[in-house]
């Protein structure tokens, strides 16, 4: 897949995950959040995906993991930075999110 149907797979998939679990959370709106999904993605999917590029073939399920769970916990911090949360919640969204375009990925991947 390339890199720009990439960034919008994941962009469309990740951003109504954290707009229906944060904005009931805090006190920012769905627009708010939304601009705030998209930026914590916009910071995290390109390192992301270039380090997925760059991983040999037989350590690559090891590294998408542990690449996949460092990118849950920035986006957690980012967004609960930029919502002004507090707790768990952030990082439970940025589970979903990310499990959502994970498993989107490998559906249109096969």
């Amino acid at each position: 897949m390339p890199y720009p149907a990439a960034l919008a797979l994941t962009v469309v998939t990740e951003v109504p995950v954290y707009v229906a679990a944060l904005t009931v959370a805090s006190a920012a709106g769905p627009v708010r959040t939304a601009s705030a999904a998209v930026m914590v993605n916009c910071v995290t999917h390109p390192p992301l995906w270039w380090f997925l590029r760059h991983v040999p073939g037989g350590g690559y399920w090891a590294a998408f993991a542990a690449a996949e769970s460092a990118v849950l916990l920035i986006e957690g911090r980012l967004m609960s930075r930029a919502l002004r949360l507090r707790g768990p919640v952030p990082y439970a969204a940025s589970a979903a999110a990310n499990a959502v375009s994970v498993l989107a990925g490998f559906l249109l991947l096969g």
